[in-house]
């Protein structure tokens, strides 16, 4: 007899790609009447709830239940969806993802195996439109440059790891894990996952567990999507400090020596001081460099306008992971003094 299964999705404005993820999920090789899906809806006010209800007209083998989010959040969205489940099993996913047809029927597996306590694997991140931004967006997240070697992102290896991404867990390992912590508005994930580690469970990572995940279409929302990171991750070090990477701390170093270059360069400018101008300059110049020199081998088969816009998205996603970082980190000392 296999286990029952409740897939909780947190949701919000998503009428691009709703339908998208509840098609995938109705083909699913796991059986249909063994599955639940939960929307956690944060009162989207676009054509999201339309789109779920015309599905649920047209597939009604899939049972789907649409749960009112008033804190209109993520982590109490997952909270409201552990909490509201019927399943045995419960497995988070994301309104912007395609989850391969067999999903469910491998992390459910790894379960029943005692692979590990939290069971997720491997995010094959694609564009969400068509556009020259859209592609390159995509090819940088998905780069070591872009995920700092995540095993979820790039791994090929199945492992224990320190996170996964929409994960799948038994009802009783929630329970002992206890909820999502609502006062991290990202990141609430890995810390979910930290605390399961520390409490003696493990997480296993199947690179045979595949998802589709859709990136960010422009600059402005990868920038607003790695700031947010990056904020939330130096909340979550106030309460466990030893959960820091170096994949981590490098966009902070980055935004530290680059705030530096840009004091330099002022300074040189206005006392005309040719060095200290340079110095400016060439350390500036230095993060796109670095990052040319790391990709070049890999640029077979993209364009030069292309190959510049995967640089300017590798640089969004430091810059922006760091400045939200010590952006986060300056609200505490001035907390902290007042």
């Amino acid at each position: 007899m296999k286990p029952s299964v409740t897939v909780f999705v947190p949701c919000y404005n998503e009428e691009n790609t709703i339908y998208g993820l509840l098609d995938s999920l109705s083909k699913q090789t796991y059986p249909l009447n063994k599955l639940e899906v939960l929307i956690i809806d944060g009162h989207s006010t676009d054509n999201t709830l339309n789109q779920i209800d015309q599905f649920k007209n047209h597939h009604s083998e899939l049972p789907i239940r649409v749960i009112n989010n008033p804190h209109r959040q993520i982590p109490h969205a997952l909270n409201i969806g552990c909490n509201s489940a019927s399943g045995e099993i419960l497995l988070r996913m994301d309104a912007h993802s395609i989850p391969s047809e067999n999903y469910v029927e491998l992390c459910v597996e790894g379960l029943i195996l005692k692979k590990g306590d939290n069971i997720g694997g491997k995010w094959k991140i694609v564009p969400s439109k068509s556009s020259g931004v859209a592609k390159a967006i995509a090819i940088a997240a998905a780069h070591p440059l872009g995920s700092g070697g995540a095993s979820y992102r790039s791994g090929n290896d199945a492992k224990h790891v320190d996170t996964v991404p929409f994960g799948c867990f038994f009802r009783i390992t929630y329970r002992k894990v206890g909820p999502f912590d609502e006062s991290l508005l990202a990141n609430e994930d890995y810390e979910w996952n930290y605390r399961l580690i520390e409490s003696g469970g493990k997480i296993w990572f199947d690179p045979n567990i595949v998802c589709n995940y859709l990136a960010r279409a422009d600059l402005p929302s990868l920038a607003k999507q790695y700031r947010n990171y990056g904020y939330w991750k130096r909340q979550m070090l106030s309460k466990y400090p030893s959960s820091l990477r170096l994949r981590q701390a490098l966009p902070v170093l980055l935004v530290l020596m680059l705030s530096l270059a840009l004091l330099l360069l002022a300074i040189g400018v206005i006392t005309s001081s040719t060095f200290l101008t340079w110095a400016g300059v060439m350390m500036i110049l230095s993060h796109p460099f670095l990052i040319i020199i790391s990709f070049i081998k890999e640029r077979t088969g993209i364009t030069l306008l292309n190959f510049s816009l995967v640089v300017a998205s590798l640089m969004t996603i430091h810059i922006s992971w760091g400045y939200g970082f010590l952006w986060r980190s300056l609200k505490f000392l001035v907390k902290k003094n007042s």
